[in-house]
Order: structure tokens, then C-alpha cells, then sequence
């Protein structure tokens, strides 16, 4: 017996997440460009409903966040009885796995997805599965070839996070169709605000004739990361179970109104997909040596890889922007150790970096 509370082994396996360093060694605060946080702050109206907030703090929130829903409904043309919000995608990614996912479980998710999928899995008691990649980019065919009976869920970012890559329509369809009914296929969305590619579905439409698809958001990405909001689009009876597992208030009422404001806000969503496309374009078209390579995104953020000689790494590209003022995220976590994954910025910021590496590359 021990003499102390001992949590499940799976929990104790869990290497916890690690977010993107914000400072430098020394203390001092740098331009960060590690998190894919809005290049442009937050829509001057969710900042408004922030503030005229303050008055109603004594009370508890809608714990139906019903106006939210109903903004995102319209938003979006959902029914707003089949979207669900939570404290965060990632919190929405938790319960899922907490209600579809037990010991001797699997999830499934591509070799280069986001990592929170392994840590829900293995707090639920699972084992998460990764399928190889093809060129950074999730291949249908190893996903499809890693279920097994076991399967429970399969995660997608699509696009994905680190790598900025996506699916389009027709890969995901067939991705569903090769699954079992019983196996929940998570369409994680996060970045479907920057996407421009024409061939590109976030998962609406799958959602709407599936019984077995929920397609997740987030607000964190278009402007309120701080406040920790995300919602998803599911079949009701997957939306049953999540409300029947989620807090009574797991979303407050700051976040909410902040978030039905943003969600509203169409022109300011439209102005941060516009400067977002021109500064992602601008870093992949000059981010190109044969020192480094930059591949294209669909995302708020672009993957560098750079060359494994003395000089010229990864490391040496993060140190050097980091003298400028400049904080990238490293990728050792993501198994990507010669990556550096750069979030879009001001345009300074992200000449100051186009600079900063071309300099680099010709000193050589």
C-alpha cells in the first residue's frame, strides 16, 4: 500500500504538453512568433465586449452559452443545436476521448499531428496510434492501413499543425468511407479561418450526412487565445454525451461574449485571412535556399527545414532570431528536430525574419 495518492499509470506516461517559449533565456520579451496567435490582435468588438463585461462578473454564465452558439449558427448557417463549446479545442478533444476511448483502446492520428491527441488518448486509458506521413503531409492509405479493431477515434488536424499541410475534400471523403461506423472521425479544424485552397472542406458537409464525424474550432487563432474558446459541429447524440460529461459553466461568460462578438465580426476575420495569405506567401516565396526550405501552408504559420550542417541548423536559425528579437518554436517535440515553424506576424516582423535567414544562408 502506498503512502500516498498514486495517479493511473496512463496519466503518469503523459509527457506533458510544452507551449512555445515566450522570452528570451535572459528575460527579456521578444516579438513571439511561437504560438500561431493573431498577426493582428483581436477584433476591436470582441475587445469591446470584454470590457462591457465587468458589470455582470458576480454572475454565474449561460451554461448553454446559447447566444455564442446561436452567433456561430448564423455565422456559419449551423443549427445551433448541434454545436458545442468548450474551455478550448483542446478541452472539446478531452472529453471526446474521455467518452469514446478506454483501457486497451486505440486512437489513430497521422505521424506529424498536434500533440494534445497522445495526451487525451492516454489520459483516457488508450494508446494512440500514429500513421506515417507522405512529404509532411497525412496519407489516407496509412491511416486507413493502421485501424484496427481497437480503433475508437481518429484525429485529423487538417490543416495540420506543425506542418501547414491539408487534405482536400476528396481524400477526406474517402478517409470516411474506409472507416468503420463505429470509429469517431475528429476533423480538427483550428485553422480553417487562413485556408484559401478552393478544393478545401473543413468538414460541415461531412457532418451533415454522418453519424460517426464532428468537425472542431477555435477562437484562439483569430484573436482570443487568452480567453480559451473552442466549439464544435457534431451529430446530436455526440453532442448529448459531451454535454453530459463538460462542466455545468466550463465556458465563462467573459470568454463567451468576447467570442460571439469575434465570431460576428466578419470583416475583421476577413482582413486577418487577407494580411495572413499575403505575409504567408511572402515567407514561402523568399524563405527558399539550399540551406533551408520552406513548404506551403494553409495555415498562420509556415515550417522551415533547414539544412543538418555545422552553421547552418535549426538551432543555429533559432539563436540568430532570437538575437533580432525574434522567437520561433522549436520542433524536437514534433520529431521534426531541423524544422523551425514560424508564425505569420506584422509585415516588420516578418521582414526582419526573411532578412535575418537569407543573411544566414549567404554567410556560408
Amino acid at each position: 500500500m502506498s503512502d500516498k495518492p498514486i495517479a493511473r499509470s496512463s496519466i503518469l506516461d503523459i509527457a506533458a504538453y510544452k507551449p512555445g517559449k515566450s522570452k528570451s533565456p535572459t528575460g527579456q520579451a521578444l516579438a513571439k512568433l511561437s504560438a500561431n496567435e493573431s498577426p493582428l490582435g483581436a477584433s476591436p468588438k470582441a475587445i469591446h465586449a470584454y470590457r462591457d463585461y465587468a458589470e455582470k462578473l458576480a454572475e454565474y454564465p449561460d451554461g448553454g452559452a446559447t447566444a455564442l452558439r446561436t452567433a456561430i449558427g448564423e455565422v456559419h448557417g449551423l443549427d445551433p443545436n448541434r454545436i458545442g463549446v468548450g474551455a478550448g479545442s483542446d478541452e472539446i478533444l478531452h472529453l471526446l476521448a474521455q467518452a469514446y476511448v478506454g483501457p486497451g483502446d486505440e486512437t489513430l492520428m497521422s505521424q506529424y499531428g498536434f500533440l494534445v491527441y497522445p495526451i487525451v488518448t492516454k489520459a483516457a486509458g488508450g494508446t494512440c496510434v500514429q500513421a506515417s506521413e507522405m512529404d509532411l503531409k497525412a496519407d489516407v492509405d496509412a491511416l486507413l492501413a493502421a485501424v484496427t479493431e481497437k480503433t475508437r477515434i481518429v484525429f485529423l488536424a487538417n490543416p495540420n499543425n506543425p506542418t501547414g499541410s491539408y487534405l482536400d475534400a476528396d481524400e477526406i471523403n474517402r478517409l470516411h468511407q474506409g472507416l468503420r461506423a463505429d470509429i469517431l472521425l475528429v476533423l480538427d479544424a483550428a485553422y480553417a479561418e487562413y485556408v484559401d485552397a478552393s478544393d478545401y472542406e473543413a468538414g460541415i458537409a461531412l457532418v451533415n450526412r454522418a453519424e460517426n464525424v464532428v468537425m472542431t474550432r477555435t477562437f484562439s487563432k483569430i484573436g482570443l487565445a487568452h480567453l480559451r474558446v473552442g466549439w464544435f459541429y457534431g451529430p446530436p447524440h455526440i453532442l448529448d454525451v459531451y454535454n453530459r460529461l463538460r462542466g455545468p459553466f466550463n465556458v465563462n461568460g467573459i470568454a463567451q461574449a468576447a467570442a460571439e462578438a469575434a465570431v460576428q465580426d466578419v470583416e475583421f476575420t476577413a482582413e486577418l485571412k487577407r494580411h495572413n495569405a499575403e505575409m504567408r506567401e511572402l515567407l514561402v516565396r523568399e524563405l527558399q535556399s539550399n540551406r533551408f526550405k520552406t513548404y506551403p501552408s494553409q495555415c498562420n504559420f509556415v515550417l522551415t527545414e533547414f539544412a543538418d550542417e555545422p552553421g547552418f541548423t535549426a538551432a543555429d536559425a533559432f539563436n540568430l532570431l532570437m538575437e533580432k528579437g525574434l522567437i520561433v518554436r522549436e520542433m524536437h517535440s514534433y520529431g521534426l528536430p531541423n524544422c523551425l515553424r514560424i508564425s505569420v506576424g506584422t509585415e516588420a516582423q516578418m521582414k526582419l525574419v526573411i532578412q535575418t535567414l537569407q543573411e544566414m544562408s549567404e554567410h556560408g
